[in-house]
C-alpha cells in the first residue's frame, strides 16, 4: 500500500520571506521530519534553509537571457525544470504555492515529462484575490487551478472568494496556514526591552509586516497617536517596504518620532512579541494574516480589521478585537480596554494560546496535508 513508504515531493514555491514561502518551506522542513524526500524547484534557495536536511534536496531554476524575449521567460525555465526533477527523481507528485505562474508552469512541466503526476496547488490570497480580479488574468488562474488534481485555500474566506471569482471545475480544500512551534512560543526576550529604548512602565504596541499599501500603516500611526494620548506606550514597527518613507514622513509630520521605533527586518521576532502588550494589524486585504497566528501562539492579543481571513483566527472579544475597515476611532478604543483592564488582558492572552495550539497547531495541519499528498499519489 502506498502509505507505507515515503513520498517524493516536488514543491514549488517563492523563496522569499513571504507568507506563502514560510508556509511551503516549514511544511516542506516538517515533511521532511516525518521520512518524505522533498525536493525544492525555484529561482534560489529559500530563506528557511538554515541548515542542511537529509531529506530535502535543492534543484535551481536557472534563467538563461535569449535575444528573441524582452524578458528572460521564468515560467518557461521553471517548466522545463519541473519536468527535469519529475524524471530524474522519480517524484510521486508536485506541490505548488500559488496558481499563477507556479501551478500553469506545474501543468506544462508534467506534460513535458510524459507524466500522469498528481499536482496540488495551495492559493495563498495573492493569485486570487488580486490576480483574480483581473479580467486578463483570471483564465489563467481558472487554468492552473482546473490542471491541479487538488486545491487548497489557507482560509475558508478565500476558498469562498475562489469559487465565486474562479469558478473553477472542481471544489477547494481549506487547509490553514501554520507556525513553527517550536520557535513561537512564549520566551524570555532578556535585555531586549531596554536596549530597544522602552521603559517598564510603557505598554507596547507592535505592526509586523512587509510595508505594503494593503496593510494600512498610516492607519496604525493614526490608532497609535490616539492610544498614546491616554497612555504611556510606544509602538514597534518591524519590516521594511515600498511604503516606508511615507511612513517616516507622516511619523515626523505627527510628531511621534520618541515614541515610534522603526526596527527594519528581525529575526528575534519571538522576543519582539514577548516585550510586546498588543499587536496592531489593520490591513484592507487579508487571505489569512500568518503573523497574527505568531503573535497569537506567543500569547499576544491583537486588534485586527473584520476583512478576508482575519475573522477565522481572531475570533472578537475572545482573543482580541475586529474593528471595521478604517475605523481608527474603534481601535483606539479596543486597543485601550484591552490595555487598561488587567482581568480582560489576562484572558485574552490565555485564549490566544489555546486558539494557536488548538486550531493552528503545525502537527494538525501537516497531517492534513500528508493525508492529502498519499490520497492525491494513490489516485495518479
Amino acid at each position: 500500500m502506498l502509505r507505507l513508504k515515503k513520498l517524493k515531493v516536488g514543491v514549488i514555491c517563492y523563496p522569499t520571506l513571504g507568507g506563502s514561502g514560510v508556509i511551503a518551506t516549514e511544511l516542506g522542513i516538517m515533511m521532511a521530519d516525518r521520512g518524505h524526500e522533498m525536493h525544492f524547484i525555484t529561482s534560489s534557495r529559500p530563506f528557511r534553509f538554515l541548515d542542511a536536511h537529509p531529506n530535502i534536496q535543492f534543484h535551481e531554476v536557472k534563467i538563461d537571457g535569449y535575444s528573441v524575449f524582452k524578458y528572460p521567460p521564468y515560467d518557461i525555465a521553471l517548466a522545463n525544470r519541473i519536468a527535469q526533477v519529475i524524471e530524474s527523481e522519480k517524484l510521486d507528485l508536485l506541490h505548488v504555492h500559488y496558481a499563477v505562474p507556479h501551478a500553469v508552469s506545474a501543468a506544462l512541466g508534467k506534460d513535458m515529462a510524459n507524466s500522469t503526476i498528481g499536482v496540488i496547488t495551495t492559493l495563498h490570497g495573492t493569485d486570487v484575490t488580486i490576480l483574480g480580479h483581473d479580467p486578463g488574468l483570471r483564465n489563467t488562474v481558472r487554468y492552473g487551478i482546473n490542471k491541479s488534481d487538488a486545491t487548497t485555500a489557507v482560509s475558508e474566506s478565500l476558498r469562498q472568494e475562489t469559487l465565486e471569482l474562479i469558478e473553477p471545475e472542481r471544489d477547494i480544500m481549506t487547509i490553514y496556514n501554520f507556525i513553527d512551534n517550536e520557535k513561537y512560543k512564549p520566551v524570555d526576550p532578556g535585555t531586549l526591552k531596554s536596549d530597544l529604548g522602552i521603559n517598564e512602565d510603557e505598554k507596547v504596541l507592535i505592526h509586523i509586516s512587509n510595508f505594503r499599501k494593503v496593510k494600512r500603516i498610516p492607519d496604525i500611526i493614526e490608532s497609535f497617536k490616539g492610544i498614546a494620548a491616554s497612555i504611556n506606550a510606544k509602538l514597534l514597527l518591524v519590516g521594511e517596504g515600498p511604503e516606508k518613507n511615507a511612513i517616516e514622513a507622516l511619523v515626523n509630520e505627527l510628531g511621534l518620532q520618541e515614541k515610534i521605533i522603526f526596527t527594519g527586518k528581525r529575526d528575534d521576532l519571538p522576543e519582539l512579541l514577548a516585550i510586546s502588550d498588543l499587536m496592531l494589524h489593520l490591513s484592507e486585504k487579508e487571505a489569512f494574516g500568518l503573523v497574527l497566528l505568531e503573535a497569537l501562539a506567543c500569547g499576544l492579543p491583537s486588534i485586527a480589521t473584520n476583512v478576508g481571513g482575519i475573522p477565522e483566527v481572531i475570533e472578537n472579544g475572545v482573543n482580541g478585537f475586529l474593528v471595521q475597515l478604517g475605523d481608527i476611532p474603534a481601535a483606539v478604543d479596543k486597543a485601550l480596554l484591552v490595555l487598561t483592564d488587567e482581568e480582560l488582558y489576562t484572558t485574552l492572552k490565555e485564549k490566544a494560546l489555546l486558539t494557536a495550539r488548538d486550531k493552528f497547531h503545525s502537527s494538525t495541519i501537516v497531517s492534513q496535508y500528508e493525508k492529502l499528498y498519499y490520497e492525491v499519489a494513490e489516485n495518479k
